[in-house]
């Protein structure tokens, strides 16, 4: 087994204690209440070893050739012809997962210019979207997330991006609705609108707790209790919780059972993970759904650019297994690591396209298309073929006791 070595020194896998520079970047309350240090408690629990064959010779070549179709197409504004922030921070995201830092590192220079145009579009309200109103809180959360792990990789402390991740993690927190969700637009109204989301925001509050940041525990509560309202057993969903739990069901779209699919069977898993929940049991009910349609995959025979899922669901599948662990990851990643390995597009007469992947899953899916879909789908495989290295703060956690104990 070969293990790729970092670009910049990075932390070595398991627990972390609270960055110190990060304390008080989030330092005032979003709302009156008590401030929890969410950060401040970790279980002696390393984070997921590798095993034998996690990462192949093929692997790291595709790896690297996504990088270098980022690197190549990324232009001077550093946003590769794109506004839409959540799509831009992910090429960021990319090149972190690979080891590159903010300022060091093969595309520590290219990782920078995606940071400051995600950095100097930010609002006055904290807002990260510069795009339509309705994608206010998918490009926010997901800007927000990947600012934490820039926050959590860098070595030198940085006043401006502190101070932008400052401001958007209170808007998460006051744009919160009154039963835990979020709405597309970013604004507090008693109901939330669905589970993806709540998943933007989840991995947006995990980012800052990981980084040492505090995080109002009220907003953790609403969240979780959200969530799992969003769980649709099959059959009456009015049982009793004992009752439930010997039903297959899975995570839905919205509350009332509509739009069970293999994305926000993911993206629910991944949100009682970021929040702690680690035993709740209806992460092993997802999990057996996303194992399902995994192994259902054909093998990729062709070079078109298509993924085994869209961009959107692999994001989420790709985390949902690593957060869980053992035989879910080892059985299961090996079988998308491959089929991304075989479908990158290979061609270099073909400079704009070599290397890269398109926003299509192999059954169906993806809604962005053009160079924005490719920037998507080639940023998501990049990091679904570098989580085993393990560089993002995020994928070196060991689990949160002071998580654990909040709202069954």
């Amino acid at each position: 087994m070969t293990v790729r070595q970092p670009a910049a020194p990075a932390p070595s896998p398991g627990l972390r204690p609270p960055s110190p520079r990060g304390r008080g970047v989030w330092g005032v309350a979003c709302r009156p209440a008590a401030i929890l240090l969410l950060a401040a408690s970790y279980a002696v629990t390393p984070a997921l070893g590798q095993f034998e064959g996690e990462i192949t010779p093929q692997s790291e070549e595709a790896l690297e050739l996504g990088l270098e179709w980022l690197a190549k197409n990324q232009g001077a504004e550093g946003n590769w012809g794109c506004n839409d922030l959540g799509l831009v921070s992910m090429g960021a995201l990319a090149y972190m997962s690979a080891g590159h830092s903010p300022g060091r590192g093969k595309y520590g220079r290219e990782l920078d210019k995606a940071l400051e145009f995600v950095v100097k579009n930010a609002k006055p309200s904290g807002l990260l979207n510069i795009a339509d109103g309705q994608r206010d809180m998918y490009n926010h959360g997901l800007a927000t997330f990947i600012l934490g792990q820039a926050h959590g990789m860098s070595t030198s402390q940085d006043r401006r991006l502190n101070r932008v991740l400052d401001g958007a993690l209170k808007l998460i927190a006051n744009t919160q609705c009154e039963d835990g969700g979020w709405d597309y637009r970013a604004h507090r109204q008693p109901n939330g609108h669905d589970l993806s989301l709540a998943v933007m925001q989840a991995k947006a509050l995990r980012s800052a707790v990981d980084s040492g940041l505090e995080v109002p525990p009220e907003v953790i509560d609403l969240a979780i209790k959200s969530v799992r309202e969003h769980y649709s057993p099959q059959g009456n969903r009015n049982l009793p919780e004992a009752e439930l739990m010997k039903l297959p069901g899975q995570f839905t779209y919205g509350k009332g059972g509509g739009g069970g699919t293999i994305a926000m069977a993911a993206a629910g898993v991944v949100c009682l993970q970021e929040f702690g929940q680690y035993d709740d049991w209806r992460i092993g009910k997802n999990m057996d759904v996303i194992g399902a349609a995994i192994r259902e995959l054909p093998k990729s025979r062709e070079r078109n650019g298509n993924m085994p899922f869209d961009a959107y669901t692999l994001y989420y599948v790709g985390q949902a297994l690593y957060q869980v662990g053992g035989e879910h990851w080892q059985e299961h990643y090996p079988l998308m690591r491959d089929f991304l390995v075989g479908s990158q597009i290979r061609d270099a007469k073909v400079p704009n396209l070599h290397g890269s992947w398109r926003d299509n899953g192999v059954r169906g899916g993806g809604r962005v298309g053009g160079r924005e879909g490719e920037l998507y789908a080639t940023s998501v495989g990049v990091f679904i073929l570098a989580i085993p290295n393990r560089y993002l703060p995020i994928l070196q956690e060991g689990k949160i006791e002071s998580l654990k104990s909040r709202t069954k």
